[in-house]
């Protein structure tokens, strides 16, 4: 049998779904801004289709600029059908459409624009080679890592769809030979808003650079990519609760992670706690102790043997303190062979 106590969660959609919106509106504006920018540059039409390495294809440049752009909100609307029919049996199919469609149409008009600026004719647009490896690459990449943040926010740690409990149902009592998870998840919608907008003018910068219209300035570009993938790891945390004891990851890949064994811990419990407590948002260090605020509310805090307290903002606290001081009383002894494998 397993026993499996799951926290109930804000809507981790939510901040997805806020993600993806900007996402989307971002990279509309860059397959529309990017050739319109450079039209003082760019032969009137363009090259937009190549047989090989040479070009055998054009398009004027309003519509080498309007095309891509279409297609992009076809696929956006294939993506939203796709995560409101089939995230449950497929989860992260949708942010994988809209990563890996978003990358390779941005990296295609890059390249298009890059292969035709400052030529006469589009007949004399540069050969492709190299760069639609490198746009392949990318798009491949996106799309697996899009599919991976999204299977985690949809799915518990076993690989089944998250299952709310009754309201009140205790999950102390674990039989011997029995597993058991309690996971919680929070998203702070307003952070991955602001990690998605920074990212997608770091990455506005790079595209700009890649097409030839400006040189690479790598301070400008880490300015903004440092703090983007800074902010979207602090944007979201979830704590998993096992005969291992208790896990916290971040980010949408839940790493990095803290750890703790039942024999590091002293005690858990439930506690309310506000942002102007914890010092503000995000990974926080004061007085109480360390403190993951996401929301203000139910945090579930954790008292370590070396005196010094943790507290992260997820929902269903109370059931996951409850659960892991009952670990903690047990003394860390697996429950069941689920337990022998790592979290």
């Amino acid at each position: 049998m397993t026993e499996e106590a799951r926290g109930k969660g804000r809507p981790a959609g939510r901040g997805a779904r806020w993600g993806a919106a900007a996402w989307s509106l971002g990279v509309l504006a860059l397959l529309i801004a990017l050739p319109l920018a450079a039209r003082h540059r760019l032969p009137d039409p363009l090259a937009t289709h190549w047989g090989g390495r040479d070009p055998d294809g054009s398009m004027s440049l309003t519509w080498a600029a309007l095309f891509p752009a279409l297609v992009w909100l076809v696929l956006v609307a294939v993506a939203a059908l796709l995560q409101r029919y089939c995230a449950e049996q497929a989860p992260g199919c949708g942010a994988a459409a809209l990563a890996s469609g978003g990358v390779l149409l941005t990296g295609a008009q890059t390249a298009v624009v890059h292969a035709n600026l400052d030529r006469a004719r589009w007949q004399d647009a540069a050969p492709m080679g190299v760069e639609v490896v490198l746009v392949l690459a990318a798009t491949a990449v996106a799309g697996a890592l899009a599919w991976l943040a999204g299977r985690g926010t949809g799915r518990a740690a076993d690989g089944r769809p998250e299952e709310h409990p009754t309201a009140g149902t205790p999950a102390l009592d674990v039989p011997e030979g029995e597993r058991f998870v309690w996971l919680s998840r929070a998203v702070n919608p307003w952070l991955q808003l602001l990690a998605a907008v920074l990212g997608l003018v770091a990455v506005a910068g790079v595209l700009v650079a890649a097409s030839g219209l400006t040189g690479l300035d790598w301070s400008v570009a880490l300015s903004f990519t440092l703090p983007a993938l800074a902010v979207l790891v602090c944007s979201s945390v979830q704590a998993r609760v096992t005969a291992r004891g208790l896990t916290v990851g971040f980010g949408p890949f839940g790493r990095p992670a803290r750890r703790w064994s039942p024999e590091e811990l002293v005690s858990a419990r439930a506690e309310a706690r506000t942002a102007a407590q914890a010092g503000g948002w995000g990974y926080r260090v004061n007085r109480l102790g360390t403190t993951v605020m996401l929301r203000g509310g139910e945090c579930l805090v954790v008292r370590t043997r070396r005196g010094t307290d943790f507290a992260v903002s997820v929902d269903d606290a109370e059931r996951g303190a409850a659960l892991l001081n009952a670990v903690i009383a047990r003394g860390g002894r697996p429950t069941g062979r689920a337990a022998d494998q790592p979290s």
